[in-house]
């Protein structure tokens, strides 16, 4: 069982930005800018392009509706999105609003208190549509 499943689940905590019955979307705890959100889809499985056409359509769908939230709550340049899924073997999308090439590098972090990351949160999840 993957850490996304266990965040999926309850047994974890997030910051949710967005859910529905196949997707959740939520803050990344350690963010490479600020707003940097995971979509995952609540079926696990390990590598994106070992999910059908259909769900790959579905969690690009999702993505983009996230990344529009995420446009409107985060000031940036643009939304840069990601697939890597080496740390994580559950596929997962990566929302990064970006400001410069570094931003998208997984190299620099920012620090968010608790109270940053919910209230960034809020603040997606009520753009969301």
């Amino acid at each position: 069982m993957s850490i996304f499943t266990k965040i999926i689940e309850g047994e974890i905590p997030c910051y949710k930005v967005a859910e529905d019955d196949n997707y959740i979307a939520f803050l990344d705890i350690n963010p490479n800018a600020k707003g940097h959100t995971l979509v995952v889809p609540k079926k696990e499985e390990n590598k994106l392009f070992d999910l059908s056409k259909e769900d790959y359509l579905s969690l690009m769908d999702f993505s983009y509706r996230v990344a529009k939230a995420l446009e409107k709550a985060v000031s940036c340049k643009r939304v840069c999105t990601s697939v890597i899924g080496l740390e994580v073997p559950h596929v997962h999308v990566h929302l990064v609003p970006t400001n410069a090439m570094e931003d998208i590098q997984f190299t620099k972090k920012v620090k968010l208190t608790n109270d940053e990351f919910v209230a960034l949160a809020a603040s997606i999840s009520s753009e969301f549509e």
